[in-house]
């Protein structure tokens, strides 16, 4: 019950932040739902089948690429159609590398997800007359639900229809992965998780489940990236590199990955954090750094273990 009103009050809030905030701090908050949704499908891998990929920005970099090449090359705007393209490529990247990743754990699962990542990568860097190379490409102002909103200025367009377009992805994404992670699926996901072979034993294929637990987390990173584009106007091939990968692991272990909503606290820290640090200490990186340090290492179980006052009880596969 408890958790319910908090998650009322935190919607309310959320819908009501247009009123109250300044516009530069609503656009911070475009990032933030669009890594929230990021960070539901990748906790769903992390926390759940018990699998750490450093490869992730390889589907936020599919999702981003898919908005600015529709809205660029194929004059395809409506962001529908968008964020419906960007998950099917999502899904179809991640099956073919989920064949192959998913028949491994522990650092092989990372170091094969970071691979694939980096090829990804450097694809989008060298390609230069489809991607863009190191300059990006253009993504162009789409089209909410069929209504054309070039008029309006790009700041009310942003801290306005596109904020609550966000967020609705953002509360669409929750429910759906809340209703993956409380089903029979979702349970036998936590068994894989905890004993694999016990797993395989009572006729769970555990490949087969890590590899749907992959897909689905790259269709939600995939949907993400998409909705990253449109704010900047631009995307480049840092999406994707190896280093933003990073980024979500330690947002979501910022965040603690043991709660559902852990990794969404994690983006929201992270992104403000780093705004406020950026705007007041010239060398931040390093005051940044040594700030997210102190949290891991005082708080292991995550922000959010702050609340619950136990450790994370989520261990990484074994087998």
């Amino acid at each position: 019950m408890r958790g319910r009103v908090i998650l009322g009050l935190a919607l309310v809030g959320l819908l009501a932040l247009p009123l109250v905030l300044s516009p530069y701090r609503l656009l911070l908050m475009l990032p933030f739902m669009a890594y929230g949704v990021i960070l539901l499908g990748l906790n769903l891998l992390f926390a759940y089948a018990g699998l750490v990929s450093f490869g992730h920005a390889l589907f936020v970099g599919i999702g981003a690429y898919t908005g600015a090449f529709l809205t660029t090359h194929a004059g395809v705007r409506s962001l529908e159609a968008i964020v419906l393209v960007a998950a099917v490529l999502g899904a179809v990247a991640a099956a073919l590398v989920g064949l192959l990743c998913v028949r491994y754990v522990k650092i092989y699962f990372g170091m094969l997800t970071l691979a694939f990542g980096m090829v990804f990568y450097t694809f989008l860097l060298k390609f230069y007359r489809l991607t863009g190379g190191d300059e990006g490409m253009p993504v162009l102002r789409p089209l909410l639900l069929g209504l054309n909103l070039d008029a309006m200025p790009k700041t009310d367009y942003l801290v306005g229809p596109y904020y609550y377009y966000c967020l609705g992805v953002l509360i669409v994404a929750a429910a759906v992965m809340w209703r993956i992670v409380h089903s029979p699926f979702g349970l036998c996901l936590r068994t894989i998780r905890d004993n694999p072979a016990k797993a395989e034993a009572l006729g769970v294929s555990v490949t087969r489940y890590r590899w749907y637990a992959f897909v689905i987390s790259a269709v939600f990173a995939a949907v993400g990236g998409a909705l990253l584009g449109p704010p900047t106007g631009n995307v480049d091939p840092t999406l994707a590199y190896w280093t933003h990968s990073g980024s979500l692991v330690f947002m979501a272990l910022l965040g603690g990955f043991a709660s559902f909503f852990g990794p969404v606290l994690g983006a929201f820290v992270f992104i403000f954090l780093q705004d406020a640090v950026m705007s007041v200490v010239p060398y931040w990186r390093l005051v940044f750094g040594a700030i997210l340090a102190g949290i891991v290492i005082f708080a292991p179980a995550g922000l959010m273990g702050l609340f619950g006052g136990r450790r994370a009880p989520v261990e990484v596969s074994r087998t």
